[in-house]
Order: structure tokens, then C-alpha cells, then sequence
């Protein structure tokens, strides 16, 4: 069996008296694409937090490619963020910085790389995911919610990571547009080799990126299993979900 890149074992986050991740486990090897679906209020965003070291679980370990970082700091858990990148739901970009500065934040404010190797690199990055050079002057309010997805997805992988997170890569896109982001991520891992945990409601998008799914509810992977199977999982929860039908054991929220 291949060491997983990202491993959380017994995983557990409360807030005061309300418990949010009640023991999660769950792992990506190198080179595979993990889906995580699950409604609003499931604890998917929490998960995300843990597993990047911006929380800290009450209980419970996150090992990363081996090493157990649960409770590291400082240089320790910065040497694991550089092997990560991440793609944010809204884009997240800076409006203050151009297209370019944007894609080669990391290696500007982090690697200290000089601005012309990092513009170099950034551009060669936006040419990765279909965007050409006449767009990197320009700031993200210059260009579509498209675009925007693609700069968001070349600062993802700028610096070649191990592991990448998608946190809900399609939303606010149609469906065409959806679809093309979803042609890059799979192009655009496979080519790094790398792994990828993605967080979205989607299931076209789902279905196409992910080699494996695994459906979290109230705090708990309910059902792990291959994407070619979430149609038909046995389970009443992921069925109900997948299929979205209002009646069933998941009680809509509202």
C-alpha cells in the first residue's frame, strides 16, 4: 500500500458544546483525486481547517506524508504548506495586485524569488491552464469569472505541490465553464502527480475529477467508495444526496 500524502485519523472539533467533526478519517495517497460531498453545516470547511493546520482538532492526529503534524508550528508546519497549494471557492485573489503578482504571491512573499524570475514563472503557469500573457497586467477585475477560476488554479500549482485542496472549484460558473475548469484540474494534477481533496456540492464535477468520494455527515465519513459507484453506494444518505431528493434521512435546511 502507498503512504498516504494526507491521513486525519480520529478526528475530532467542537466549538463550546457543539461538535463539529466527531472523529473523521480519511486519507489521499499521492497521485489520487479524493471528492468529499456533504450539505452545509456537514463540517467540510472545519475538516479543510484541520487538516491545513489552521485548527487544531480537540482530539485526534492529521499526519502529512508520514509525519504526524497535528500540533507543529512555526517552520514545521510552514515546510507542509509549501507543499500544498490551494484553490478557494470564491478565487480569493488580491484585487490590489495584478494577474501575475496574483499567480506568484508564494513565490514572491514566501520563496523571495525576484520579480522577474516569478513573473517568468507565473506566466508560464497561466499558459498551463489556457490563459496567455496579455492577461497577466491585469488586475482580477479586468477579467470573467472564468479567468478568474483559472488564475486561482494556476497559484494552486505555481510551485509544483504534493497535494492541492479545491474547495467548491465550480461554483458560480456555468455549466460549460464549470465543465472546462474540471478538463484542468485532472490535466493539471496528473501532470504534477499530484494528490487533490476537493469540497463541492457538484456532482458533474465530482464524477469527473474524482477517482474516489467519500460523503460526510454531521461530522462523520458516512461512506467511502470509487466515483463510478456513488450512483448506486447502498447508502440511503449518499443516495438521497446524489440523487437530490428532498425526502429521506437528511432533513433539507431550511
Amino acid at each position: 500500500m502507498t503512504q498516504p500524502i494526507l491521513d486525519l485519523r480520529g478526528v475530532h472539533k467542537s466549538f463550546g458544546p457543539k461538535d463539529v467533526l466527531k472523529g473523521v478519517d480519511i486519507d489521499v495517497a499521492p497521485g489520487k483525486s479524493l471528492v468529499i460531498l456533504g450539505g452545509s453545516g456537514s463540517g467540510k470547511s472545519v475538516m479543510l481547517k484541520n487538516a491545513l493546520g489552521l485548527m487544531t482538532p480537540n482530539k485526534g492526529q492529521v499526519i502529512f506524508d508520514g509525519q504526524d503534524v497535528t500540533h507543529d508550528q512555526g517552520k514545521t508546519r510552514e515546510a507542509m504548506r509549501a507543499r500544498i497549494g490551494m484553490l478557494f471557492q470564491s478565487g480569493a485573489l488580491f484585487d490590489s495586485l495584478t494577474v501575475w503578482e496574483n499567480v506568484a504571491f508564494r513565490l514572491l512573499n514566501a520563496d523571495r524569488m525576484s520579480r522577474k524570475d516569478a513573473k517568468e514563472q507565473a506566466i508560464a503557469t497561466l499558459k498551463q491552464v489556457r490563459l496567455g500573457s496579455d492577461v497577466a497586467d491585469l488586475t482580477p477585475a479586468e477579467i470573467s469569472g472564468g479567468m478568474q477560476k483559472r488564475v486561482g488554479l494556476a497559484r494552486a500549482i505555481v510551485s509544483k505541490p504534493d497535494l492541492i485542496f479545491f474547495d467548491e472549484p465550480t461554483t458560480g460558473l456555468d455549466p460549460i465553464t464549470a465543465d472546462a475548469i474540471n478538463d484542468l484540474i485532472v490535466e493539471q494534477t496528473k501532470a504534477l502527480g499530484a494528490a487533490a481533496v476537493s469540497i463541492t456540492h457538484d456532482m458533474a464535477s465530482a464524477r469527473k475529477i474524482a477517482d474516489e468520494i467519500a460523503f460526510l455527515f454531521e461530522g462523520k465519513i458516512l461512506w467511502r467508495g470509487p466515483a463510478s459507484t456513488v450512483d448506486n453506494s447502498g447508502n440511503e444518505f449518499v443516495d438521497q444526496f446524489v440523487h437530490g431528493r428532498a425526502h429521506g434521512p437528511i432533513q433539507p435546511a431550511i
